[in-house]
């Protein structure tokens, strides 16, 4: 933490709710101190005007790794809720060496999915270790490919030790594996796989489905589910859970009914337009080719923006638009995700820290006002995952900010203008 206090004046201030004009936020010890219409005369001051400060944004759905969370907070991403992984409170203190430089995470630790399930169809059927990581692994240490590998072989010995998760028995004793690792909340995977160009992929029951959802909450964690379709989202809805992970990608003629239903219980919705737009073949090549991203991009990230998933090119992205609309109209909290993991072709449209943005335009596309794209990447996500010292400036909470230029309340696009990000008060540009 940066124990000189820092002020930031002149700057519009978008406090999470709502934008305010020509405020002072002071901030110090990783904390924000005070928010006041003078400049105080013992800070180092950092004149924002022409700008807009920020809290650091929130991605609410990746899939990621010590380098993903230094991509990340490069685009003011300074928190990223991991929605399947190794990023629990075991991982992080086995995996993050350096937490000055990298992006807060939380985890659902691994997702409960049957044998063979989603995402088996989405990894590569290949002989050792993809291209990918080796390339990483030419930059790392002997010492450091050690304990990757070390990792890998744990991680593989989990594997083979999973309880059988198709029956309740063995449902609940995974979730409370994965509470034992320090999971922050719980996964469930409802795939057929119709979406994924994978159909008749194996799931797990819904009386099962139930029961772990039960168990998860009796153990105080909120649960999401990753569902694509209409037919999941509504099994999702009909077994308990707390939020949903993706937005349906189908709009059948009973969408009003389902929408009714998330909204009367309170579900939270993370639709990564982003993920449905690469679903239905749209690459994000015109993102990373923005100038204020394509410098900050290594050239298999840009491959991978270019590129998309594919799998289901009978989508309509105004179907997307449609859904996620009437959902915010009945009330719905709407969260900022992107599904983003690693950088292959097939996971293409995707990147760690860019996809926020180019989430918060689809958002705006669909009819949300940029006011409202701009609290779903923080406020509204901070609330939904009890993350009660982020997502707003405030005095008390963290010091994670973005300084941009422009005003993104009227031009969304604006937030890719990063002049600064602070991760509990320390500068990482």
């Amino acid at each position: 933490m940066q124990n000189k206090k820092t002020a930031i004046v002149n700057a519009n201030v978008f406090d999470g709710t709502e934008m305010s004009e020509g405020k002072t936020v002071v901030f110090q010890n990783g904390k924000i101190i005070s928010i006041l219409e003078e400049i105080p005369s013992d800070a180092e001051v950092i004149d924002g005007k022409g700008c807009t400060l920020l809290p650091g944004l929130i991605d609410a759905h990746v899939h990621t790794s010590e380098e993903s969370l230094r991509d990340a907070i490069m685009f003011g991403v300074t928190t990223e809720l991991e929605m399947q992984g190794g990023m629990t409170k075991k991982g992080r203190e086995l995996q993050i060496k350096d937490k000055s430089s990298v992006a807060d995470v939380r985890s659902s630790g691994m997702a409960l999915t049957a044998p063979g399930g989603h995402p088996d169809e989405l990894i590569p059927k290949e002989d050792g270790i993809p291209g990918f990581i080796l390339r990483k692994m030419e930059k790392m240490t002997a010492q450091e490919k050690k304990e990757f590998l070390a990792a890998f072989e744990e991680r593989e010995n989990q594997d083979g030790n999973k309880p059988d998760v198709t029956t309740v028995e063995g449902a609940v004793q995974f979730v409370q594996q994965q509470m034992e690792n320090g999971a922050d909340y719980f996964k469930i995977m409802i795939e057929e796989g119709t979406v994924m160009n994978a159909p008749g992929l194996p799931m797990i029951k819904t009386e099962v489905l139930k029961a772990a959802v039960e168990e998860a909450h009796k153990l105080g964690k909120i649960v999401i589910a990753h569902a694509l379709t209409a037919e999941a989202t509504k099994t999702a809805v009909e077994v308990g859970v707390d939020g949903l992970a993706h937005l349906f990608i189908d709009r059948p003629i009973w969408t009003a009914e389902l929408i009714k239903s998330i909204a009367d219980k309170g579900i939270f919705v993370t639709p990564c337009l982003v993920l449905n737009s690469s679903i239905i073949g749209k690459s994000a090549c015109h993102v990373a080719h923005d100038e204020r991203v394509d410098y900050k991009l290594n050239e298999d990230w840009k491959m991978t923006m270019c590129s998309c998933f594919n799998t289901f090119p009978s989508g309509k992205m105004e179907d997307s638009f449609n859904n996620v609309k009437d959902l915010h109209d009945a009330g719905v909290d709407i969260l900022v995700g992107t599904d983003v993991s690693v950088p292959m072709a097939h996971l293409g449209g995707l990147a760690h820290g860019v996809s926020v943005h180019h989430e918060m335009q689809l958002l705006v596309e669909a009819g949300l006002s940029p006011i409202d794209a701009l609290r779903s990447a923080t406020s509204v996500t901070a609330k939904r995952f009890s993350l009660s010292d982020r997502g707003r400036i405030a005095e008390g909470l963290r010091a994670d900010l973005v300084l941009v230029k422009g005003d993104p309340s009227k031009n969304i696009s604006d937030t890719l203008s990063i002049v600064g990000v602070w991760k509990e008060g320390v500068s990482c540009l």
